[in-house]
């Protein structure tokens, strides 16, 4: 039986090679257009990326939006912290302009990125982050869940084509997660590694661990390791080609990029 909140191994996409790792949008196509944005996220999907990710927090009235940092300064003509802001306020702002050249963009909640991501029509990955700390605390992971049991995501069946998985810094988070649905993969996120620990005492019971690429660099024995121990590896953000090669000879299991055109170039797709 599979670990609660663990998931089962994904199978590999039609068109994929079993070789290849999973390529997923970081915050959509974000080095060609706003992060966060529909706009974004269509361009991944249009390029043919296998999974988008983003980033979650709550509106001061409890919606989910896809936004990564504390504050709204730098991706909006907002000021202030997000969670100081209701739907409605947020809907007032321009989430677009702030990349030269670029159009104007209202904010993206997690609902209407689903949707797109329901009319893609095609298999599609969905990696989830909880950015904490948060003064909502666990409310942010209920909500999360809330949303994805109402576009049936939090268990889906196994014809569904969409799959997600739910990343955090947090292991805290993580535990909510896994309570909260059992049937949702989990991604513990590693930026540093305590000297001396064993890595597979890191994840707290997550299906998948997300160094990212620095780590991945200073620590060249951390993904066998981690494979080693039947955890699932992806590695955030990776825009050089020459990782991409490291990567790929190592085995991981998804890359999430800034460029998911390049990368799938790249890497013969």
């Amino acid at each position: 039986m599979t670990p609660p909140g663990q998931g089962s191994t994904l199978p590999v996409p039609p068109g994929r090679p079993a070789a290849t790792p999973l390529v997923f949008a970081h915050r959509g196509a974000s080095a060609a257009l706003p992060e966060h944005t529909l706009a974004a996220y269509e361009r991944a999907l249009a390029d043919g990326a296998d999974g988008l990710e983003c980033d979650v927090r709550l509106s001061r009235d409890g919606h989910v939006i896809c936004l990564h940092d504390r504050r709204l300064d730098r991706t909006s003509n907002g000021t202030g912290p997000v969670s100081s802001y209701t739907l409605a306020e947020l809907s007032r702002l321009d989430f677009g302009s702030w990349r030269d050249g670029a159009d104007p963009a209202p904010v993206l909640t997690l609902d209407r990125l689903l949707r797109a991501v329901r009319e893609a029509a095609r298999p599609v990955r969905l990696l989830i982050e909880t950015k904490h700390p948060s003064r909502f605390g666990a409310n942010l992971e209920r909500r999360l869940v809330e949303v994805l049991r109402r576009h049936d995501l939090a268990d889906p069946g196994p014809d569904c084509p969409v799959r997600v998985s739910v990343a955090s810094f947090s292991p805290p988070a993580l535990r909510r997660v896994r309570a909260l649905a059992p049937a949702l993969a989990t991604v513990q996120l590693l930026e540093l590694l305590p000297p001396g620990r064993w890595v597979g005492g890191l994840l707290f019971g997550a299906a998948a661990a997300g160094p990212s690429i620095d780590l991945v660099r200073s620590r060249p024995g951390l993904v066998p390791a981690l494979r080693g121990s039947g955890h699932q590896v992806y590695v955030w953000t990776v825009n050089e080609s020459s990782d991409l090669d490291l990567l790929a000879r190592h085995g991981v299991d998804a890359v999430i990029t800034d460029r998911p055109a390049d990368a799938l170039a790249h890497l013969g797709r």
